[in-house]
């Protein structure tokens, strides 16, 4: 029987009801597990539940606790056969992609889940998720860090929130899934990432100077100079299309060469949730290639952002880093 560490860290499915709204509450969610009959069914693994410190909204979720979370999973590493981090969903992309760059050489399944609707309400999506990723942390086929929501398990950072009230609240845009969960759970073997070789590596993330910026029709870009100082290490830009500018670019070129002086990495991905950016293929793309900016190509902003931190956080120069950025290290990419 495989051993499953379930680390939680807050999040919706398991807040209660407060005068304020839905609220974590320390010490409360072990009940509400013991109290699912499925958990403690033969077919299903030997579960742990690590309460974090406190529990989080995970709008609150900083690097710190990427950080704390990543330390878990390698002092566990070598107690248990699979992770399961509850986690809430609006930050979840973000952690599932800061911990697929944070554990390298993964060769066990990390999947993060967690819920709409909290497990006290009689409609909880939270049940079906934790079981279901329960199973699947269990399962020898997954080396990787993951998210699974309804239905569906997909690469951590491959995913991005697509709904705010939807049960199916993830959407893997650029990769197909890793697996579906219907009456059994479908494993796509040509989606999976290999068993790596060689041992866990964990690589704890620095709270890195990062900006993001989202162009819109009308943007004044000399409103960011201030912003691109030598204090900002990486900044990802949200441009239209496959990687387009409003076409009074000529006040953002400069600043972007300053900021690349200054040894500010600037990568560009897409605001299409699908697709690639490709520098060059526009007129009004090209001179963000030239003036020293990266693709990003389809990667999510989740993703590049995660990415960003962790390279900085190796200890790599800003060229290093530049090259890094439109190198697939983690299966973020399609190269």
């Amino acid at each position: 029987m495989k051993n499953i560490l379930i680390i939680y860290t807050g999040g919706t499915i398991g807040m209660v009801r407060t005068p304020n709204g839905y609220a974590p509450q320390s010490g409360y969610f072990l009940s509400e597990l013991e109290a699912i009959p499925a958990l403690r069914s033969p077919e299903m693994p030997r579960w742990e539940l690590h309460e974090m410190s406190p529990l989080l909204d995970s709008s609150n979720m900083t690097v710190k606790e990427w950080n704390e979370v990543a330390q878990l999973i390698y002092d566990n590493y070598g107690a248990y056969d699979g992770f399961v981090v509850l986690h809430g969903t609006d930050t979840m992309a973000y952690t599932a992609s800061a911990l697929s760059f944070m554990l390298e050489n993964l060769a066990k399944p990390v999947v993060l889940t967690g819920s709409q609707i909290p497990l006290c309400e009689v409609r909880s999506d939270g049940a079906d998720n934790l079981i279901t990723s329960l199973l699947i942390a269990a399962d020898d086929r997954v080396h990787e860090v993951c998210l699974y929501f309804g239905g569906n398990l997909m690469r951590g950072n491959r995913t991005t929130k697509y709904s705010a009230d939807g049960l199916a609240a993830f959407h893997s845009p650029n990769f197909p899934p890793l697996a579906e969960a219907g009456i059994t759970i479908r494993y796509n073997p040509t989606a999976l990432r290999p068993e790596p070789e060689g041992d866990l590596r964990l690589q704890l993330m620095e709270n890195v100077p990062i900006g993001v910026i989202k162009v819109f029709p009308g943007i004044q870009f000399s409103l960011f100079e201030q912003i691109m100082t030598e204090k900002l290490r990486g900044i990802v830009i949200e441009t239209f299309g496959a990687g387009n500018i409003p076409g009074d670019g000529s006040a953002l070129l400069p600043i972007i060469r300053r900021a690349f002086e200054n040894g500010t990495v600037l990568t560009v991905c897409s605001q299409c949730p699908q697709g690639a950016v490709s520098l060059g293929a526009y007129e009004a793309s090209s001179s963000l290639k030239g003036a020293g900016a990266v693709s990003g190509l389809d990667m999510t902003t989740e993703a590049a952002v995660a990415k960003l931190y962790y390279l900085f956080s190796c200890g790599y120069d800003k060229d290093t880093v530049k090259q890094m950025m439109g190198c697939d290290l983690r299966g973020e990419m399609t190269v």
